[in-house]
């Protein structure tokens, strides 16, 4: 029988191996440093990682090393890395390829074994932090005794929460005693769920992950002659958030309390990798380190083999390549030069759309409206929004006053005439986006393209009077324009490649990702919100509770119920989405009335000054609550998997998109799915309603832990 060490080992036969290089340096006073270099033997694309063969070599490297110190023949140990790169952290590719938590298990001992040798050294151990050091890479970093970094370095951060896991070989333990609770909080759990965040350089030393900080042309030299001053006493080192006593008693335990609170008030409960990291970092409070490790194993071992470390994978590997190579997109050479932007509208979204294009294109920007005094409101705030970038140091204070110049507004279209790019942000209504498109088609030459913001309307339908639609694209942004990350591109049938190109780069330099979707209500996302709210809506009115029902789909990890969201995206928006659907496809979206008198009362929850929600309203439950047989919380939940699996089988069916990724990469970007979820499809797998409803997976093998 093999056992969990042999197959751990049997993972790294084709690792790109970390190799550890080491090379006596001399002191300045007179001693030895030995320099270990962590090199992968690649060029900066290939960032070093940390699999089964690259901790074993440099094990070994370690025990050597210790003999060395303990016979007398070296002074201090350091290690650093290649040019630009400490290590980006474990092997992500090996652990994926984990099959039982028994080999996790064994890969988190085999971690803390590893690392914890230079703490064991016998000699004072430095990490010379010289690049980028992300997960495994810090936690090399925090088993040393000292460590320095390079002002340049791209990056610090302890990710793994992000990915679906903890902190495994020792950050979980370390970083909290070393910088303190509130702090450890913030690397651990907090900057993961801000999109990723990382510590620059002068970040770690304020918060003490760092001892030293030097300038890229003499790091190394630097690093080396400080290291030489802390060995022979001629340099104290002192920590600025090292926990004490009356932080351990008293501040500890609150903190990881509020912190937990702030995470079920924002995610759920549903994510375990952030709950998981909570546990582990109060534990540290009053653990010692082999207990503190041991718990990271058993924790690791967890997340590593169950669903959602893969599901976080499979998201992250959406986000990382398939958003970089979108499906579908034709050659980027045929795309238009972009040298003026018109926006139709002057109200808060098209001002938005005016910032974004103004600000990341760096061309003049044209907005328009019915009249001179909402298009002076308009450009008077967009101005105030850049002058706000230069108060914050987003932007200098040169660059704040070309992009104010950049920004003008008329209300003769007659100024659009030599825009490249216009794209609209009117009402929702069929009959006001035609005529828009054909007054600017007057003025603007044939080449130009228009683009419309529709979130549901028929893109093709909004062109029909065009006499140049295959410059026509829909170009659907995501609420708030600036955080959002999701464009989703719509083609028509007449269309053009010149067209759709144009847009694909634009939505690049806008910095957005971009989805090509058919020509269909709702597009992707609204298709997939509408199915949900419209199941929503259609149980409060047919007897079963709001409570119910808005906690009917806790399990699929959104960070809002179904009334949050709807209150999100408006009352009156949402009506006009589920009217749509209904009207598209009557037999599978329910029409709601009910939403409607919702959208004329204004609300669904009372709230308070700070506007959190304290309950529903009375009166919109009243509006509301209809007669029927009342469905159990899971009976919902079912129903809503089932019709979901089924809707997105027809998209695809349909080809509205390419492939499932495409529907779970504009989930995930548009619509807050949760990567530890790995967005819709794979949960829809795991929970059988793909087979339920279409006698198969919509992934082969479906995407799951090793355990289920």
């Amino acid at each position: 029988m093999t056992t969990a060490l042999e197959t751990l080992k049997a993972l790294s036969a084709d690792e790109v191996v970390t190799h550890s290089h080491v090379r006596d340096v001399p002191l300045p006073s007179g001693g030895v440093l030995a320099l270990v270099t962590l090199d992968n033997g690649r060029d900066h694309t290939r960032p070093s990682t940390l699999g089964p063969a690259t901790l074993a070599e440099y094990g070994e490297t370690l025990d050597s090393l210790r003999a060395r110190a303990s016979r007398g023949e070296i002074d201090a140990i350091a290690v650093t890395g290649k040019p630009y790169f400490l290590a980006a952290g474990a092997d992500l590719s090996k652990v994926g390829q984990i099959p039982s938590r028994d080999v996790g298990l064994e890969l988190a001992r085999q971690g803390h074994a590893v690392l914890g040798k230079l703490h064991e050294a016998g000699v004072p151990t430095f990490v010379f932090v010289n690049g980028l050091a992300l997960g495994g890479g810090v936690e090399i970093a925090l088993h040393a005794d000292y460590r320095t970094v390079d002002s340049s370095a791209a990056a610090i951060a302890l990710p793994e929460v992000f990915l679906g896991l903890i902190p495994g070989w020792g950050g979980a333990w370390l970083l909290p005693n070393l910088i303190g609770i509130e702090n450890a909080l913030r690397v651990i759990v907090e900057n993961p769920l801000k999109n990723n965040r990382t510590l620059k350089p002068a970040q770690a030393l304020e918060l003490g992950i760092v001892d030293a900080m030097f300038g890229p042309a003499s790091f190394l030299e630097e690093s080396i002659r400080w290291a030489d001053g802390v060995v022979t006493g001629r340099i104290a080192v002192k920590r600025p958030n090292t926990p004490g006593r009356i932080e351990r008693a008293v501040k500890w335990d609150a903190a990881v309390g509020i912190a937990r609170k702030s995470l079920q008030s924002k995610i759920g409960t549903v994510a375990a990798s952030p709950y998981a990291a909570l546990d582990l970092l109060k534990a540290a409070k009053n653990t010692d380190r082999a207990t503190g490790f041991a718990a990271e194993d058993e924790a690791l071992a967890d997340l590593v083999s169950g669903d959602q470390f893969p599901a976080s994978m499979y998201a992250f590997d959406l986000v990382q390549k398939r958003a970089k190579r979108p499906a579908g997109a034709p050659s980027p050479d045929l795309a238009r030069a972009i040298g003026k932007v018109g926006v139709v509208g002057a109200g808060l979204m098209a001002s938005q759309f005016a910032l974004l294009f103004v600000r990341r294109l760096r061309v003049p920007v044209v907005i328009t409206d019915l009249d001179q005094g909402r298009v002076d409101a308009g450009v008077a705030r967009i101005r105030a929004e850049i002058v706000q970038l230069a108060e914050k140091s987003r932007i200098s204070a040169d660059e704040s006053n070309r992009l104010e110049a950049l920004v003008t507004g008329t209300t003769d279209l007659a100024d659009f005439a030599d825009c490249d790019w216009v794209i609209e942000a009117v009402f929702e209504e069929l009959e006001i986006k035609q005529k828009v498109f054909a007054d600017v088609e007057a003025v603007v030459s044939e080449t130009a393209i228009l683009a419309t913001n529709t979130s549901s309307l028929g893109v093709a339908a909004i062109g029909s009077g065009l006499a140049h639609p295959e410059r026509l694209v829909g170009f659907h942004f995501f609420n708030p324009v600036a955080v959002m990350p999701l464009i989703e591109v719509v083609k028509t049938a007449r269309t053009d490649e010149a067209t759709l190109s144009t847009a694909m780069v634009t939505a690049k330099n806008l910095r957005k990702n971009a989805v090509i979707t058919a020509d269909t209500p709702g597009f992707v996302v609204n298709r997939i919100l509408a199915k949900v709210l419209g199941e929503a809506m259609h149980a409060v009115e047919t007897g079963t509770p709001f409570e119910v029902v808005d906690r009917s789909i806790d399990p699929f990890g959104l960070p809002m119920t179904p009334f949050e969201l709807l209150e999100l995206v408006g009352l009156t928006v949402g009506a006009h989405v589920l009217d749509t659907h209904h009207a598209a496809f009557p037999e599978r979206f329910h029409a709601s009335e009910a939403l409607h008198r919702l959208a004329d009362h204004g609300r669904i929850f009372d709230r308070d000054s700070k506007g959190r929600r304290q309950g529903f309203d009375k009166k919109a439950v009243a509006l509301v609550a209809g007669q029927g047989t009342p469905l159990t919380a899971d009976e919902l939940r079912v129903r809503i998997e089932d019709g979901l699996a089924d809707e997105v089988g027809r998209m695809l069916d349909d080809g509205v998109v390419s492939a499932a990724e495409d529907i779970d990469l504009c989930l995930i970007l548009g619509a807050g799915y949760p990567f530890q979820m790995g967005g819709l499809t794979p949960y829809l797998d795991r929970v059988g309603a793909s087979e339920r409803v279409r006698g198969t997976t919509f992934h082969t093998p479906a995407i799951r832990g090793v355990n289920a």
